[in-house]
């Protein structure tokens, strides 16, 4: 148990609608309806896992309306009238939804004459007062009153929690004052008068100035003439009655003390019974899940040290072999019907799609698939038929029907959706107007619970039904074929390509049924929840934008580079005395090491001479021209394949921008890649990397915002090495190389800051004497020297890196802040390459893990809080790196700059409170370069 107990009060009234209006109805086997009932379970039930697995409460209560009428009634009679009545198939639910919170042992709390947020303020407060920290698990405007130290509210539509921050930027003012705002503002649903024509920023803004209520009004008889002022005079009384209204009472009797509501567990029973009287099924199947291989279900709240988590990674359930022949093809649209009806009734699905494209800004939808259980799989397919005008296709569904049935499905919060790196399929499904939420997906799961395993192979479908299941699922080639024989996935016959796809979804669902057990008990169910899936969908929202490249610039580079290629490959032939190959790297080195007789040339086991990047730096630092030449001639030539070249050729055609993809698994450190094309390898600091990033430009009337972490790596080796020189340089806004310059060599000039700014990101990556000795260009004795003093001045970074290091090798694995997990099976490999890469690896990997988990967690955010503050039309496009980039109306960069640099650097926050300050960059320009 926690030194400090944490209370959560659960708005369940709000609970009940979103969970009757998500779903449609739906009577249980004594013919009642249960819809809102359905939907309320599953949402507590996730509510439970999520905290579980998460940072949970100690205590927890469920708090409810008692009824329509309460003592504001008495004061305003027309409060809440223009309220209609619940519907009628939800009034009998009430009762059972009641029960339903009993089933999960819970305190199920309200009380006659007030409301559920006067019940909440009071327990809230008096938990406050008795030393316990309190959530209130809403996002109810009315409830932000409440928030002061201690007390948040956790939104779980968004998952993310809001503090006093948040209040002050959607509202203007404080928590203190928003009853005020509410006051002045008024609330047509509630039916409170308020001030007419006064809206949140009107009210803000007089609040702002005079103080309070009270002095709004009180400054109203002197403030010049306006209709404002007419209305504030004429509806004094109205504000003060609204003030009345919303103030939440906090001296409620109540029916139950603190003490009983602690957390001892969710018993079997009653919950196992109230899931049977209502036919419950999939519920009850997810029940028998945990108890299969856990025993009782988990108890919330219970801490890293208790049994339940002791006991390792927990056993897949006993599935049984894949039985293609059972998958069903689907042709009539009748029968999408009774795969939608087992949906709902199991509550968590397979699903997949078949396209014709890997690049989904322009594939075209050709199937879907769904898994209900093992080998309970269907494909639905409208998109079949052979290439040829005349051929016949056969009989499948149509797509917009199909899609038009699916829909509501694939949105409803009901039912889980299980997916296999769903940011493809989220972004082909956008294509037609539908979302897929909410979702599990296998590839990032396997990701949190395996990063830097040797799991067969990586985070694929195939790797994993290999390692995780022992199955083989059919191959993509053996049905399509390859190179000019190959075939589109439409022309494969459907009875193939039934048992291809409905085996991806029924894969997929057992790989869920395996991972999710384990994340809990494996402690990355948090790094999960709460920093990669919420990722999923933005990323996938980021492809498919792209961001536009001008063409014509892109090709005067190619020009430009062919050019300059061109002189340097005629000054390296007459370096070398003849014509040769720059490109083959046997041809050059033969020139090099045979015909010029340069010293230092080593032949591989293929018998010719290497002539790698280190190989040809080190003779360039010698002195000889020609590798001079020919590293700069390589540096053009990869830029204009790779880049100016490549870009023009990835332009897509219907959108007219270039659609990078990122992969979440890519880095085992949790850094996001991108390839086709990759958008993080262009140089940042050459004049020819800026050259091309001029080409990335804004549409007309918009500007590119580039946002960017300062020293975010060395800011968090401060704080989780707890170096206080290096902590006070950045809480004093000093330039740290300049800090670092003086410490070692005692003054501070342009060569002693230079060898500062390569010490400080060099030892983080763990380097040795002769790595730094090289980078210097100093002798490997004066680079041990200068390691040396480093350690000496800043004893915490020695420290971290044995301690990193002895964890690691002591647990197999590192670990971020957020939990994320980086495993180095190699660290104590007998070969010494392999085991000093390691070691140098794992030093790093807590840092730039961190690192990558805080700016993922910005991209998160950001969304929300770009929309919360009225900017829609600001839209995120890549991420590089340490940097996001944005696209903006020219006119939205006053107001965008402040939320994009707040929600950046304040994204470690509340999992994780830094000592050191994030510090933001930002810029606007034209041109992605333009914005540096």
């Amino acid at each position: 148990m926690p030194d400090q107990p944490h209370l959560f009060l659960v708005d369940g009234s709000a609970y009940i609608f979103r969970a009757y209006h998500r779903l449609p109805p739906l009577t249980n086997k004594h013919g009642e309806p249960v819809g809102a009932v359905y939907g309320y379970t599953t949402m507590l039930w996730k509510l439970v896992d999520d905290l579980n697995a998460a940072d949970g409460p100690t205590h927890m209560a469920v708090i409810f309306d008692y009824s329509s009428h309460t003592f504001r009634n008495d004061l305003y009679a027309e409060y809440k009238a223009h309220r209609p009545e619940p519907p009628e198939d939800l009034k009998p639910q009430f009762p059972m939804i009641r029960d339903a919170t009993r089933a999960f042992s819970l305190p199920c709390i309200e009380e006659e004459g007030v409301e559920a947020d006067d019940v909440i303020a009071t327990y809230a407060k008096l938990a406050l007062k008795e030393g316990f920290e309190v959530t209130i698990v809403s996002s109810d405007k009315d409830l932000m009153q409440l928030i002061e130290p201690g007390l948040d509210l956790y939104d779980t539509m968004n998952d993310r929690r809001l503090g006093a921050d948040y209040v002050q930027e959607k509202f203007g003012v404080g928590p203190e004052l928003l009853g005020d705002v509410l006051a002045l503002m008024g609330d047509s649903v509630d039916n409170i008068p308020g001030v007419p024509g006064i809206g949140p920023k009107t009210a803000a803004k007089l609040l702002n100035e005079h103080g309070d209520l009270d002095g709004v009004l009180a400054a109203a008889p002197d403030m010049k003439k306006s209709k404002m002022k007419e209305n504030l005079l004429e509806h004094m009384d109205d504000a003060r009655m609204s003030r009345v209204l919303v103030t939440l009472k906090e001296d409620c009797a109540i029916p139950q003390g603190l003490d009983e509501f602690a957390l001892k567990g969710i018993p079997e029973e009653p919950l196992r019974a109230f899931l049977e009287h209502h036919g419950f099924g999939s519920l009850l199947k997810r029940m028998g899940a945990v108890t299969s291989t856990h025993g009782a279900k988990p108890l919330l709240g219970e801490t890293a040290d208790t049994p339940a988590r002791a006991q390792g990674a927990a056993s897949a359930p006993d599935m049984p072999a894949i039985d293609r022949s059972a998958y069903v093809c689907v042709t009539d649209l009748a029968d999408v019907d009774h795969w939608i009806a087992r949906a709902r009734e199991e509550g968590v699905i397979g699903f997949d799609t078949e396209t014709d494209s890997l690049e989904a800004v322009t594939a075209e939808l050709i199937g879907i698939s769904l898994a209900v259980a093992p080998n309970e799989a269907c494909y639905i397919p409208f998109g079949h038929g052979g290439g040829d005008m005349f051929d016949e296709k056969p009989k499948q569904c149509d797509r917009d029907a199909v899609l038009a049935k699916l829909k509501p499905l694939l949105e409803d919060d009901a039912v889980l959706k299980v997916g296999q790196n769903l940011k493809y399929d989220m972004s082909v499904l956008a294509q037609h107007g539908v979302s897929l939420t909410p979702f599990d997906d296998t590839m990032v799961m396997s990701f949190c619970l395996d990063a830097g395993q040797e799991v067969g192979g990586g985070h694929g479908m195939d790797a994993l039904a290999k390692a995780h299941l022992d199955h083989e699922p059919i191959s993509y080639k053996s049905l399509t074929g390859t190179g000019k024989k190959a075939i589109g996935f439409h022309e494969v016959a459907l009875k193939d390509a039934t048992e291809y796809a409905a085996e991806d979804a029924d894969v997929t669902l057992r790989l869920w049924h395996h991972l999710k057990l384990r994340m809990p008990p494996e402690g990355v169910a948090q790094v999960y929840e709460r920093v990669d899936r919420p990722l999923v969908p933005v990323v996938a929202r980021m492809e498919c934008r792209g961001i536009k490249v001008d063409r014509e610039a892109l090709s005067r580079l190619s020009g430009e580079f062919a050019k300059e290629m061109d002189v340097l490959e005629t000054q390296i032939h007459d370096l070398a005395g003849e014509e040769f190959s720059i490109g083959s790297p046997k041809q050059l080195g033969d020139i090099l090491f045979d015909k010029m007789g340069l010293k230092g040339g080593k032949k591989g086991k293929s018998g010719q001479y290497s002539t790698d990047q280190s190989v040809l730096e080190k003779l360039d630092s010698q002195g000889v021209e020609m590798a001079s030449k020919v590293l700069e001639w390589r540096q053009l030539s990869k830029l204009k394949s790779t880049y100016t070249d490549a870009l023009q050729a990835q332009i897509n055609d219907k959108t007219g921008r270039v659609h990078t993809s990122y992969s979440l698994v890519g880095a085992q450190t949790g850094r996001l890649s991108s390839t086709d094309p990759n958008l993080q390898n262009i140089p940042i600091r050459t004049a020819i990397g800026r050259q091309i990033r001029e080409a990335f430009v804004a549409e007309p009337g918009n500007v590119l915002l580039a946002a960017d972490y300062s020293q975010i790596e060395l800011r968090l080796a401060a704080h989780i090495a707890d170096v206080p020189e290096l902590r006070d340089a950045f809480e004093q806004g000093e330039d740290i190389h300049n800090r670092t310059a003086q410490e070692l060599f005692g003054e501070v000039n342009r060569d002693t800051r230079g060898r500062a700014k390569t010490i400080n990101f060099a030892i983080l990556y763990g380097i040795s004497r002769w790595g730094l000795a090289k980078r210097l260009e100093v002798e490997p004795d004066e680079a041990q020297a200068m390691i040396d003093t480093y350690f000496e001045r800043f004893p915490g970074i020695a420290k971290y890196m044995a301690q990193t290091l002895e964890s690691v090798r002591a647990k197999g694995f590192s670990e971020t802040l957020f939990g994320r997990k980086t495993h180095f099976p190699r660290i104590g490999s007998k070969n010494q390459a392999e085991r000093q890469g390691s070691e140098r690896a794992a030093i790093n990997a807590p840092i730039q893990g961190t690192s990558a988990d805080i700016i993922k967690r910005a991209m998160a955010r950001m969304e929300p809080a770009l929309a919360e503050a009225g900017l829609p039309n600001v839209r995120m496009l890549l991420q590089v790196h340490d940097e996001l980039v944005f696209e903006l109306p020219e006119g939205d960069v006053a107001a965008a700059t402040p939320v994009i640099e707040r929600v950046m650097a304040e994204a470690a926050l509340p999992a994780v409170t830094l000592s050191v300050p994030l510090g933001v960059e930002i810029g606007t320009g034209k041109s992605w370069d333009a914005a540096h």
